[in-house]
């Protein structure tokens, strides 16, 4: 008898939902791939062990190296969370000092506070009108360097969740001038560098660290990933050892032999896949640029705040200029076109694809944004980008002051409150909308009004908060300053 799930899974997969969303696969077949139960072995003779790799895992291994041009590159079977922790954890001392952008996702600070590491936040760019990520400013980052020079790595996404690339090759300049690491989440990058119209991968930009989710924007299952070390820099045979800790003893040779076929799959057809790919996008984006009141934000959009490239396989339509917004937008989409959106915030839906989707797949996106575009009704003049942003605080977003680490904030004994009154209170939990992923709080800081605004202003439109005690929102836990946890 099916179970409740599989039951539901297999009536999802016979309907007619559309999926712009992760796995990259879009649950398509791109490779044979034959009944899992079929294969899922474990370590037995002659299969090698992930853990330590001397047969055919380790040369699966070495033919992603080869693919991405990186020295040397393993697999993640427990997505990129774990390759962020063991590149954290690898490039630096428990206590020590990291310069991290304030939008990494949440992997990012679990490691921080899982090795107690003092955090100095690079805060992004954002755009104005759409509250969107951009770029991260390098003089920023010369500034801070100069602060802190006991900074033992630093630590960048890029690109974001929306696709906004940074100046990666300057940053690799100035933090090896300095000596130091830099590890780059390229979670959302995998599919980077195998086609010229496509930004470069941060591999063959000179990142010591880069972790690639395969299964974000590649045809491979959920939870895998890779990780790449590059140079001396970073310590390799330390991250390798957090390898074998944050993941599981048992990898699946399902996944990894997902993984192989994939990175096949690439060797032999990229160049054929991605042409296709890039032209059914610029059918897309083109067609989607005539929209009166919804907006696709454009590599120009991005570039305007500070982003030195975009990925054009993100999809984001932005509702700045309409009678609704991002939320309800997701909600239309599914619910009378059933087409499934990534992620959607207040001002913003996110379509998410990959060399799997099919030009039906495409159209059906197309006709329904353009359809929805007709009806909307303008809430008065079309803002902007730049006139908004001669007004607007770029940093307002994410401008909580840090009172302690993250692990400190944690040796404390926590007490709820109204979250309206929480403002000026050190925090004691994480506040994230996931997706994607990035704190609005983090333990240890101190809670802003802003972070208080938008926290109400995602509940009052729906949208998921996540990382509260209290579910529902409504109560936040901070710090109870007077007493303290005994060690």
């Amino acid at each position: 008898m099916n179970s409740n799930l599989y039951a539901k899974l297999q009536a999802y997969g016979r309907s007619d939902f559309y999926g712009f969303h992760m796995p990259g696969h879009k649950r398509q077949m791109l490779y044979p791939f034959e009944d899992p139960f079929g294969i899922d072995i474990t370590e037995i003779d002659g299969f090698d062990n992930l853990h330590h790799a001397e047969g055919i895992l380790k040369e699966a291994q070495e033919r992603a190296a080869m693919l991405y041009g990186s020295s040397e590159t393993h697999f993640l079977v427990n997505g990129s969370t774990a390759g962020l922790l063991s590149a954290i954890a690898g490039c630096t001392t428990r206590g020590g000092k990291i310069i991290m952008a304030r939008n990494c996702h949440k992997a990012v600070y679990h490691a921080a506070f899982l090795n107690d590491l003092e955090v100095i936040y690079w805060m992004p760019r954002m755009d104005p009108v759409n509250g969107v990520n951009c770029g991260l400013p390098v003089d920023n980052l010369k500034k801070l360097l100069k602060e802190n020079p006991d900074t033992q790595a630093i630590v960048m996404t890029s690109p974001t969740y929306d696709g906004v690339v940074s100046n990666v090759d300057k940053v690799v300049e100035i933090v090896h001038k300095c000596g130091i690491p830099l590890i780059v989440d390229e979670a959302h990058g995998a599919h980077f560098g195998f086609d010229p119209r496509f930004p470069k991968n941060s591999v063959g930009k000179g990142a010591d660290v880069v972790i690639h989710s395969l299964h974000k924007t590649l045809p491979s299952m959920t939870q895998t990933a890779l990780i790449h070390l590059n140079g001396s820099l970073a310590d390799r045979e330390k991250i390798r050892r957090y390898l074998s800790i944050y993941q599981t003893s048992s990898p699946s040779y399902v996944l990894m032999s997902s993984i192989d076929s994939c990175i096949g799959l690439l060797a032999r057809r990229k160049e054929e896949l991605f042409d296709a790919f890039y032209h059914k996008l610029s059918v897309v984006r083109d067609q989607l640029s005539h929209m009166q009141k919804l907006h696709l934000f454009s590599k120009e959009d991005a570039v305007r705040r500070g982003g030195a490239d975009l990925d054009p396989s993100k999809l984001l339509i932005t509702t700045a200029g309409a009678n609704v917004n991002g939320k309800e937008l997701s909600s239309l989409l599914r619910d009378r076109y059933h087409l499934e959106m990534e992620m959607e915030t207040s001002g913003y839906v996110l379509a998410l694809t990959s060399i799997a989707d099919t030009k039906e797949g495409f159209q059906r996106l197309t006709s329904a944004l353009m359809e929805i575009d007709r009806q909307c009704v303008a809430d008065g003049k079309y803002r902007d980008y730049a006139e908004a942003a001669d007004t607007a605080d770029e940093d307002a977003e994410m401008a909580n002051e840090t009172a302690m680490t993250i692990w400190k904030a944690d040796q404390y004994r926590k007490k709820s409150v109204l979250l309206e009154d929480s403002a000026g209170s050190v925090s004691g939990e994480f506040v994230y909308q996931y997706p994607p992923g990035i704190p609005l709080i983090a333990p240890g800081e101190i809670i802003s009004n802003k972070a208080v605004e938008l926290i109400c202003r995602a509940k009052e439109q729906g949208i998921n908060v996540q990382g509260m005690k209290d579910f529902t929102a409504e109560s936040i836990e901070i710090l109870d300053e007077i007493r303290r946890c005994e060690n």
